[in-house]
């Protein structure tokens, strides 16, 4: 070694020194956002030395404390300034530290986040993420591994960062069984234009899917990116586009929410939108009004002008007081002095004031219900609907009827075609819903247990009788009124009043273990289980199908997407139990 780089290796190791010894390490949060809501999921916090230092690269800043054995000092540091500046905010977001694999098996680094150091700073396990970098190489892989579900059951989270960049590839992944895959920025870079980019994420989303994963997309740099990955349907981004880091716990911009809102708006949307909208107000029309004092022969003229109109609604301050029908005007007005005694009165002495009328945020459907259950002299008449309580337009019966058949036809054809019970984009709409509602529910998600053994011995098609079971088993046990929905495969949902939500969980799992049996070989009933073969094509003995059941309050979401995340981590806890279960949150 020349003197040269002696020195500069001298003046390196002082500066990280002075770093450390006068704790000069910034932190910087960048938020990590869904890409379904434009809700802020959590923060990624990244460390910055001092700004005119040649280690205020954090890059260059770790690969000089790990060449100077103070990686677990710096790392420490870090973490502290990170959580000093984070938890002041009484906010429930999720924090993603950055961490080297290396260093988690440290008995240091494991003191660091203790119930106790973590009280210090009143926070919980489960919103802190270690982000581990899968391009660092790891030593001693089966020990790291227990050191991982270690943390796993102390409610830590894990995440993979810059996946597909490095180490093995998706062997780490399929070690550890992260939390969250983080997408190395390449693979995100101009992936509106490369193909092949596009196709590797498909298949990574899929892949977290399936294993209940969430993905996050790094480094978006281009509402074109962004775009791109919505449709693809990421869960979560970061990136400069959507928000550069940050000293301050920042929400996303505007601009960037609307973006995420629009195009997650047209994804859902059918072929014709206005069938996905069954609120009343998606069919009201604004229609000319008349004031209680206009004279009665006025009313007539009108009438006479248009031939097609039906009626008016009587309105006074912006607020609907009564109602008029051609019908109801002619039978006063008819007969020998029927016009002459009424023709020079204000339409207030003949206005119907007991007319239906509800507001433009009623669902179609019960609005038809509560139309038809009117006295048969008003059953065609006109609907008046307002918003808070001012007139905003009128509904005709035919339009209703015409809007229920056009409802009754798209729900018909999202039906599952096995079960015929509504499929996701009915469940979406529900659970939406579900979650405006101030109606506290229960959102049940049923997973059949060891579904896929049965499946692989007695065959598909009594693995789908056994579906047709359950489906008539949730039909009968579960109250008409409350939705039912099959999400695919053994998965259903349900939502339901949560004061009922234990005794139809009971319910529904006696049911199903006394059904289920005759679904199986008396040589198999003696038994006691079956033998099938496992995902490595290994013959194993498997218990009988049974149900997991796992209930989210309604009120406990912000959105769908928080809802099935919730309700994922309760499901794979009740799935380790032996037997039907359930657990609500």
């Amino acid at each position: 070694m020349d003197i040269n780089q002696n020195k500069e290796e001298e003046r390196l190791r002082g500066e990280l020194l002075e770093i450390l010894y006068q704790k000069k390490i910034s932190t910087v949060f960048q938020p990590i956002v869904s890409l379904q809501d434009g809700t802020v999921h959590g923060y990624e916090a990244l460390s910055r030395g001092p700004v005119a230092s040649l280690l205020h690269n954090p890059d260059m800043l770790f690969k000089c404390a790990q060449k100077f054995n103070k990686l677990w000092e710096l790392e420490f540091l870090c973490r502290s300034k990170a959580f000093e500046a984070a938890f002041k905010i009484e906010s429930e977001f999720k924090l993603f530290l950055n961490v080297n694999p290396n260093i988690m098996q440290d008995v240091q680094f494991r003191k660091g986040f203790t119930r106790e150091y973590l009280e210090k700073f009143d926070i919980d396990p489960k919103r802190i993420i270690f982000e581990i970098t899968e391009s660092e190489a790891i030593n001693h892989l089966a020990d790291f591994i227990k050191t991982i579900d270690n943390y796993k059951e102390q409610d830590y989270r894990i995440a993979i960062d810059d996946a597909g960049a490095g180490y093995s590839g998706l062997n780490l992944i399929s070690d550890i069984h992260p939390n969250y895959i983080k997408l190395d920025m390449k693979l995100i870079r101009d992936i509106d234009k490369d193909m092949t980019k596009q196709s590797l994420v498909r298949c990574l989303n899929e892949f977290s899917e399936y294993t209940e994963t969430a993905l996050i997309a790094e480094g978006i740099e281009t509402k074109e990116e962004l775009l791109t990955l919505i449709e693809i349907g990421v869960s979560y981004g970061q990136g400069y586009f959507i928000q550069k880091p940050n000293g301050i716990l920042n929400s996303i911009s505007k601009d960037v929410l609307e973006i995420v809102m629009k195009e997650n708006a047209r994804k859902r949307k059918l072929l014709d939108n206005r069938v996905l909208d069954d609120r009343i107000e998606s069919i009201c029309k604004q229609e000319k009004t008349i004031t209680p004092d206009i004279l009665v022969s006025q009313v007539h003229e009108m009438f006479k002008e248009n031939e097609t109109r039906s009626g008016f609604c009587v309105v006074e301050d912006q607020l609907p007081i009564g109602v008029i029908t051609r019908n109801a005007l002619y039978k006063r007005i008819s007969g020998q002095y029927g016009y002459i005694l009424y023709a020079n009165k204000p339409v207030r002495n003949i206005m119907d004031t007991d007319f239906m009328d509800v507001d433009c945020l009623a669902t179609i459907d019960v609005v038809g219900k509560n139309a038809m259950q009117r006295d048969f002299d008003k059953i065609y008449d006109f609907i008046v609907v307002t918003r808070d309580n001012q007139f905003q337009g009128i509904v005709t019966v035919k339009d209703l009827m015409e809007k229920l058949i056009e409802i009754e036809f798209v729900y018909a054809k999202h039906l599952n075609p096995l079960t015929e019970l509504p499929g996701n984009l009915m469940i979406e709409q529900q659970l939406e819903k579900a979650l405006k509602s101030k109606d506290k529910k229960t959102i049940l998600y049923f997973d059949l247990d060891n579904f896929k053994a049965y499946n692989d011995l007695y065959g598909f098609e009594n693995g789908d009788r056994v579906l047709k079971e359950f489906a008539e088993i949730l039909k009968t046990r579960i109250p008409s009124e409350c939705f039912i929905g099959h999400i695919g495969g053994d998965d259903f949902i349900a939502i339901v009043p949560k004061k009922k939500t234990e005794q139809l969980c009971i319910s529904i799992m006696h049911a199903f273990n006394e059904a289920v049996i005759k679904y199986y070989s008396k040589e198999d009933i003696d038994k006691g289980y079956i033998t099938s073969k496992d995902r490595k094509d290994m013959e194993e003995n498997f218990p009988f199908l049974s149900v997991s059941i796992a209930g989210v309050a309604s009120d406990h979401s912000k959105t769908i997407f928080e809802l099935a995340e919730t309700a994922a981590k309760i499901k794979k806890k009740c799935k380790k139990k032996p037997g039907s279960n359930y657990l609500l949150s």
